[in-house]
């Protein structure tokens, strides 16, 4: 039935945004795209599958652990690598391969830990019952996701547009050396900005773990993939992008699995983001700028 596809593709889209606006985060205020994030996210998940299994918690309380550990990771990927690099003005292609070795240490690391094989939440972590509108069945997980990712959005678009940190983060991400002279705590706030976008992704690993019921030490690869997909189709560095091409992804995967087939599911996907980007190179709300010193 169409109407259940578009509720599976809502959800799925909403998975890839949730995801993408902690990666466009960190690209819009450091510059940078975190090529760790995706392991970032991995992290999140486990970090929740041990809370919950290991200290026999409920899901309320391994969401809370994947924000921490992710962000700690994510923080410390700031101090330990980033801002070295910053320091030494680095071209911006150092910052993407140092992530790259960070993203590979920590999945080495985890794989270490736990194992290569799948790994499940335990069962009625989430409960099973569905809500039922007709004859459309929608999930706990996938209204939770569907919720998560509206509102942390509408949270993060708050923040950026009405409070004085969102106002301190624009004039960074605009000139960080302008901001310094404004009397900006630069470094600190990229600390700051690199926590958060890894909670989001964190929440994120755990949301995508309950909802494909599989947690694997790789697991981020696949997602990493998609999130520089959206974020480069909805705009790089802009939060309403990051959402509206996570759903458009979510929505040209599902649909062309119903229509055409699953082999060629990301072959229609990704041919059509490519289609966009000819006619819209800077994406949806991107605009074509130079970053200022």
């Amino acid at each position: 039935m169409l109407e259940q596809q578009l509720i599976n593709a809502l959800s799925l889209g909403s998975v890839y945004a949730l995801f993408a606006l902690g990666f466009t985060l960190v690209f819009g205020v450091l510059g940078v795209i975190n090529l760790a994030h995706g392991a970032v996210f991995m992290v999140g998940a486990y970090a929740a599958l041990t809370v919950i299994t290991a200290l026999n918690l409920p899901l309320w309380a391994g969401l809370i652990a994947a924000m921490l550990a992710a962000g700690v990771v994510g923080a410390l990927i700031d101090f330990l690598v980033l801002k070295p690099l910053r320091r030494r003005n680095a071209p911006h292609l150092i910052p993407m391969i140092a992530t790259i070795g960070v993203g590979i240490i920590l999945n080495n690391t985890v794989q270490g830990i736990f194992g290569a094989s799948n790994l499940r939440f335990p069962h009625g972590t989430v409960p099973e019952e569905s809500i039922q509108i007709g004859d459309l069945h929608v999930t706990a997980i996938e209204l939770g996701i569907i919720l998560a990712s509206f509102v942390l959005m509408a949270i993060l678009m708050i923040v950026m547009r009405r409070t004085q940190f969102g106002r301190a983060l624009r004039a960074i991400a605009e000139s960080p050396k302008a901001a310094w002279l404004l009397g900006i705590n630069v470094e600190r706030l990229f600390l700051v900005t690199s926590f958060a976008a890894a909670a989001l992704g964190g929440i994120a690993g755990v949301l995508i773990g309950l909802y494909s019921n599989a947690l694997f030490p790789l697991m981020g690869q696949p997602m990493l993939h998609k999130g520089i997909a959206v974020i480069i189709l909805g705009g790089m560095g802009d939060i309403r992008g990051a959402m509206i091409g996570g759903l458009f992804l979510g929505f040209a995967e599902v649909l062309s699995v119903v229509y055409i087939g699953s082999t060629m599911r990301d072959a229609v996907a990704f041919g059509l983001l490519f289609l966009i980007l000819l006619i819209r190179p800077q994406g949806l709300f991107g605009k074509i700028v130079q970053r200022k010193a």
